[in-house]
């Protein structure tokens, strides 16, 4: 049985069909919906629901965001934002506060606990990809990081069009 770092003369010269937009977007999905997958159950064993999580991280690497902001960073919909908002604030782990140039914006930054928490939880999270990702090599990492941005880039550009 191939294991995940192990390649063959196949992978080193790939064929028409393995270089195809076509067979890239099914690879690229496949491994998506895997990876998703993966997070989805690596997340609940934190006993944290997915977007709850996803806010709490946002706001952890990026600081306090407005709700427009913070929907856009943890890829929630602006229906949903406000009851998780609500949710996490009645757990104490975020509070709206007013922005400091602007009164008539409200910003929702982690309290004490949420920080304590998204941070241990934030951990074991990459503890977590890590061991999913620990057969692809920092220089593949970094060659499909340059990819994917590329491939979203361009996708991004044709729907302006």
């Amino acid at each position: 049985m191939k294991r995940p770092n192990e390649t063959n003369s196949a992978s080193k010269n790939p064929s028409a069909h393995e270089a195809s937009s076509a067979a890239l977007w099914v690879v690229l999905a496949r491994a998506y919906r895997s990876m998703a997958a993966f997070v989805e159950r690596s997340v609940a064993a934190l006993d944290i629901g997915l977007s709850d999580f996803m806010i709490l991280e946002a706001l952890l690497h990026k600081g306090p965001l407005t709700m427009s902001e913070l929907c856009e960073a943890a890829l929630i919909t602006n229906a949903s934002m406000t009851a998780a908002i609500d949710r996490l604030e009645e757990r104490a782990f975020v509070e709206r506060a007013a922005d400091k140039h602007d009164r008539r914006v409200r910003r929702v930054q982690l309290t004490a606990q949420g920080a304590a928490l998204i941070r241990r939880l934030y951990a074991r999270h990459e503890r977590d990809l890590e061991d999913v990702m620990s057969h692809v090599s920092s220089s593949e990492r970094a060659e499909l990081h340059r990819g994917l941005k590329t491939i979203g880039l361009a996708a991004q550009s044709k729907l302006a069009d």
